[in-house]
């Protein structure tokens, strides 16, 4: 099963894309972060991100996409623009024929790091080390490695 990790952004929106197999073992493919015009309208934001997410999904192929559920402590200005870009993500998913599943952050990162609580900087460390690289991925990259992960390891090799 290939498995498309999301951690969306509307300014920054990290990717990664993983094979996992029934035991939720995952051999890495890649990932990256997909970055708009910080000064742009949102809107302008959105379809970049939409155009590129769209060139991901038919450039790698994944059978299903993972996403963390958004994060209630943040401000509500900050927590609309998040959920404008997952909104974006699950559109472009839909429309590939892709099913999204989310996860509490707090999931993810024990599923990668052994606590629910762990660092942005340990969850960078601990899927580096999943996956081998040899150094780690950028954050909202690692997210989405974290998130991709966590979905193999649900799932079982399901999508």
């Amino acid at each position: 099963m290939r498995v498309l990790g999301v951690d969306p952004g509307s300014r920054r929106c990290g990717y990664a894309v993983v094979d996992a197999d029934a035991r939720g073992e995952c051999a890495y493919i890649e990932c990256g972060v997909l970055g708009a015009t910080a000064a742009a309208p949102l809107e302008d934001r959105l379809a970049e991100l939409a155009r590129d997410l769209a060139q991901v999904i038919a450039d790698l192929k994944p059978v299903v996409v993972a996403v963390e559920d958004v994060f209630r402590g943040i401000n509500s200005r900050s927590a609309l623009a998040l959920a404008h870009a997952r909104g974006t993500v699950f559109a472009v998913a839909g429309m590939a024929g892709l099913r999204v599943h989310s996860y509490p952050p707090a999931m993810v990162k024990k599923t990668v790091a052994g606590h629910g609580r762990a660092s942005k900087d340990q969850v960078a460390r601990m899927v580096q080390t999943l996956v081998g690289l040899r150094t780690a991925p950028p954050a909202d990259a690692a997210d989405a490695l974290a998130v991709a992960l966590t979905h193999a390891r649900a799932a079982g090799g399901v999508a």
